[in-house]
């Protein structure tokens, strides 16, 4: 994640939308990647926030992840431009669904007991797009307003039409109890199943194995010792 601030830096960053890909395209072990922008707030919203950015990549190990984001240039660029800067490495334990066609996530054993990350990525179809942004708001309060969330936020490859929803949560437990708990959330899920909203859908599960920056002045994850306690 990557917070931007003057005009000048945030034009750059969306000039990154081009020539950054032709540096993953050329780089050594990275498998699947994309680059994202977000909505204003936290991101759930159909306006762009043109301050914060994302990347997300995938690389065989945690080792190689960490040396590829610390010393490979393009990582370095965007880090050097942004004002603040946050990283989370992870490993997916559960994955259903497609991405650009492709699954990207290999799922290697299984949650635990501790904190986990979970990401939604969505096509959305462009004649369902008023009803899917209208679901978003009340959504975005309810998981605002619930205790157990550490961390979230919207990001997008496409505005309005293909959207990423990505939290952090302290167990397994509380995730699902969010997911199921009837309101906005489980409301706009049943409307998604019945009218077959998306073009195309994931849902993907992950272990949390450490980070690097910060986001808002401090860790994200010290929100989990705050939960806890």
């Amino acid at each position: 994640m990557f917070r931007f601030g003057p005009a000048l830096d945030r034009l750059w960053v969306l000039g990154q939308m081009g020539a950054a890909r032709l540096s993953f395209m050329r780089m050594p072990d990275v498998g699947f990647w994309k680059l994202c922008g977000s909505g204003t707030g936290e991101g759930f919203t159909p306006i762009p926030n043109t301050a914060v950015w994302a990347i997300l990549a995938t690389w065989p190990d945690e080792a190689t992840a960490r040396t590829r984001v610390e010393n490979e240039a393009v990582y370095r660029r965007w880090r050097n431009k942004a004002k603040e800067s946050w990283t989370l490495y992870m490993a997916p334990t559960s994955a259903r669904g497609a991405w650009s066609g492709v699954s990207p996530f290999m799922a290697e054993g299984d949650a635990g007991d501790g904190p986990v990350a979970a990401l939604t990525r969505a096509t959305v179809k462009p004649s369902v797009l008023a009803k899917f942004w209208g679901r978003v708001p009340n959504i975005e309060d309810v998981i605002g307003d619930n205790p157990d969330v550490a961390f979230k936020i919207g990001i997008g490859e496409v505005p309005w039409l293909h959207q990423v929803t990505f939290s952090i949560w302290p167990d397994v437990g509380s995730m699902n109890s969010f997911a199921r708990e009837s309101g906005p959330h489980a409301e706009a899920i049943r409307a998604v199943r019945e009218g077959a909203w998306f073009k195309e859908e994931l849902y993907a599960r992950f272990r949390l194995l450490g980070e690097t920056g910060s986001w808002g002045g401090e860790s994200p994850l010290r929100n989990l010792e705050r939960i806890a306690a």
